[in-house]
């Protein structure tokens, strides 16, 4: 067999695994199809790489003032003198307190509940219709209410943390109970399952992968409300900060402070895909 009688040979094969492949290009414009990971970690770094040119450009090149944007050298130039005298940690910590124990609270109370909702119609028609009334309500309105009704401190920021997120966990999470299809349930009564059975061995664990993504979702509600809770009576956190900043046009401790809250928010997000991936690996 000569060279040219090898290569038509090898031509099918070859064009057969080509066509087996789609191209990059291709990867990138049909919906859902996965591209490589190298180009996903490449695309990220080139996005912020173009924010932070075009800030530095807007800043070093005088196109706006330093007193209504910080330059990205007075942001870490603020972010390690706050970090060398402990002030970055201390107002960290205190929001990420506040943060935490009221979304806890939230999603205990609003797991069980919203498991509830999505599966007894009696359940729906008691307080459904109050909880879609409430989750339209802003927050910001009560934020006098609950300083009248439990006083300035950790209490009233952990209120409003809850208010925040607890109306919105409970419909989101009864809509993912809704979702599961009822063939499941057919199919445990079929089987001899109980009522009991059919909730706690059935549609609990089909909705734990809508209900992990809806706990992720609303963690970031409950860090944009952390500035409204630390409006008022705080004396430490991230919102309390940023808020004494404006009061001084200290523009790059806003900047800061904006910043440690994105970070921590896209940490906490990173933590619920490692736990749907991890204990809900099935549902990928």
């Amino acid at each position: 067999m000569n060279a040219s009688t090898l290569a038509e040979s090898l031509a099918p094969a070859a064009d057969a695994e080509a066509a087996g492949r789609p191209s990059i290009l291709s990867a990138c414009l049909s919906p859902r199809a996965a591209i490589p990971r190298t180009l996903v970690i490449g695309i990220t770094g080139a996005v912020w790489l173009g924010i932070l040119a075009f800030w530095s450009y807007a800043t070093y090149g005088g196109l706006m003032s330093p007193l209504f944007l910080p330059t990205p050298g007075a942001v870490v130039q603020r972010a390690l003198a706050l970090a060398a005298d402990g002030t970055l940690l201390e107002n960290t910590c205190a929001s990420v307190e506040v943060v935490l124990i009221g979304f806890v609270i939230s999603s205990v109370i609003a797991v069980p509940l919203g498991l509830l909702l999505g599966t007894f119609r009696v359940v729906q028609a008691a307080i459904e219709p109050l909880v879609n009334f409430i989750r339209y309500l802003p927050v910001t309105s009560f934020v006098p209410l609950f300083i009248l009704w439990i006083g300035i401190g950790l209490d009233q920021r952990v209120a409003v943390i809850f208010f925040g997120t607890f109306f919105q966990q409970l419909v989101m999470i009864a809509d993912v109970v809704r979702n599961v299809p009822d063939d499941l349930l057919n199919a445990s009564y079929t089987l001899g399952a109980s009522r009991r059975d059919v909730l706690l061995h059935v549609l609990a664990p089909a909705a734990k992968p809508g209900i992990i993504d809806t706990l992720r979702v609303t963690m970031a509600w409950a860090w944009t409300y952390l500035v409204v809770a630390e409006m008022v009576g705080a004396s430490a956190g991230l919102g309390y900060i940023s808020l004494k900043a404006m009061r001084g046009f200290q523009v790059d401790t806003i900047f800061l402070a904006i910043a440690v809250i994105g970070l921590l928010g896209l940490f906490t997000d990173l933590a619920f895909r490692f736990i749907r991936a991890r204990f809900v690996s099935w549902a990928q």
